[in-house]
């Protein structure tokens, strides 16, 4: 099975590089860097590193991410992850496995049950975390220990989903839409490193908030509609 892995990114000029160096090249047919509007050379340096290079116009992590998947080619599964340097694509044969295996159609890396780098996640950042969580095990018996963007997915499962939320809201809604049509969710533990720069979620009080809000917002959207 081919995979491959899309990385959003926003001005990551200084991580970019090393995260694309440090993908396995021989376990992945491609990398795709998906530059969401930088104002710096994240896309040069992203370049440089052997990736390819994505634009999406429209500022969202959701709309970063699924830039990158409608541009994969023939991949049978697609692995996201950040550009920062906290997700550790030497794990991602980790991350991938239990797909590949077909034990699983959605893995999701959990910082919580592996290993935390200090001050890699902020206080709120696990409080947030684990009360998503725990409400989505509550509305939709979901099984896992972390909301984390480090994940893998069989591709046709993601473009079966129907993407909607194209910000903060994404990977909640990944998680919700794949509980309702009964697709096999894993979590993994995975070492979770400090990021290189700001975070745009939890490193602000507005990305804090906007995050919280929409990863409240989405379960319950979603249980209503179903």
């Amino acid at each position: 099975m081919k995979i491959s892995v899309v990385i959003p990114t926003l001005n990551e000029e200084e991580a970019i590089g090393d995260v694309v160096r440090a993908v396995p090249q021989n376990r992945v047919a491609e990398i795709i860097v998906v530059d969401n509007g930088s104002t710096d050379s994240t896309a040069k340096q992203a370049s440089l590193a052997g990736a390819r290079v994505v634009y999406e116009p429209c500022r969202g992590y959701g709309f970063a991410c699924l830039a990158g998947a409608q541009a994969v080619k023939d991949a049978d599964v697609i692995v996201f992850l950040d550009g920062d340097r906290s997700d550790n694509p030497e794990q991602l044969e980790k991350i991938a496995r239990p797909v590949l295996d077909n034990r699983a159609d959605l893995v999701i890396g959990s910082r919580i049950k592996g290993k935390l780098d200090k001050g890699s996640m902020p206080f709120h950042g696990r409080w947030g975390n684990r009360f998503i969580v725990f409400l989505l095990r509550m509305l939709y018996d979901v099984n896992i220990s972390d909301i984390g963007s480090f994940r893998a997915i069989r591709t046709q499962c993601l473009f079966d989903l129907n993407m909607e939320q194209m910000t903060y809201g994404w990977p909640v809604e990944m998680v919700v839409k794949a509980a309702c049509k009964g697709f096999q969710i894993q979590s993994v533990p995975i070492h979770y490193r400090k990021r290189i720069g700001e975070s745009k979620v939890t490193g602000t009080l507005k990305g804090t908030i906007l995050a919280t809000y929409f990863m409240f917002l989405v379960p319950l959207k979603y249980l209503f509609k179903a």
